[in-house]
């Protein structure tokens, strides 16, 4: 296979032009201007460059308006915007299921665990976050409903937001195993 970055015109000429030294200087002078445009190409891939990390908030937010990225914040760091980006298309084919909220509560928030209203007892068409991020707070509790409405489905509706913390803590265990006789003892 060739590689197009590696490829001179020179080499695509036919014999009789390479013999030619007007055309052949010509062609190797085109020669460095065609690695820049190629280069230039290369460039532009946005997607490429997306993956790179290479793209500016402005960038990002121009393309999240060009791919209708459900939920959009210009104010979140660049690294959740190229994110969201990424997994756009994919957001769009899982709209309305568990794993579309699960996925960008990850995104956004950290972990996250989405219960529908038969895995815990509550009303049809209710469910139900649990998360372990203690920045899902009240101040933040805004963003957090709109970011989670933004992919569910119209009949599902968000129940209640769980904040499980988890601490490592020690536990100590002692236990007594006594066999033997009854002794009493009193003192006179």
């Amino acid at each position: 296979m060739i590689d197009i970055e590696q490829i001179s015109i020179y080499d695509l000429l036919p014999p009789n032009a390479q013999a030619d030294p007007t055309v052949s200087a010509a062609v190797l002078a085109l020669d460095g201007r065609m690695r820049e445009l190629t280069q230039r190409v290369k460039d532009l891939s946005f997607y490429r460059r997306l993956l790179e990390g290479k793209i500016t908030d402005a960038e990002a937010d121009e393309r999240a308006w060009q791919d209708h990225v459900d939920f959009w914040d210009t104010t979140l760091p660049l690294e959740q915007k190229i994110q969201l980006l990424l997994n756009a298309k994919e957001f769009h084919q899982i709209k309305g299921t568990p794993a579309a909220i699960e996925d960008l509560i990850t995104i956004l928030f950290g972990e996250g665990k989405v219960e529908e209203w038969f895995e815990y007892g509550g009303d049809p068409g209710y469910f139900q976050v649990i998360t372990n991020n203690p920045e899902v707070t009240q101040e933040r509790a805004q963003e957090f409903y709109r970011a989670v409405e933004s992919v569910t489905r119209l009949s599902a509706h968000l129940e209640r937001v769980i904040l499980s913390q988890s601490e490592p803590m020690n536990l100590y265990f002692a236990g007594v195993l006594r066999m033997g006789e009854k002794m009493t003892v009193r003192m006179v």
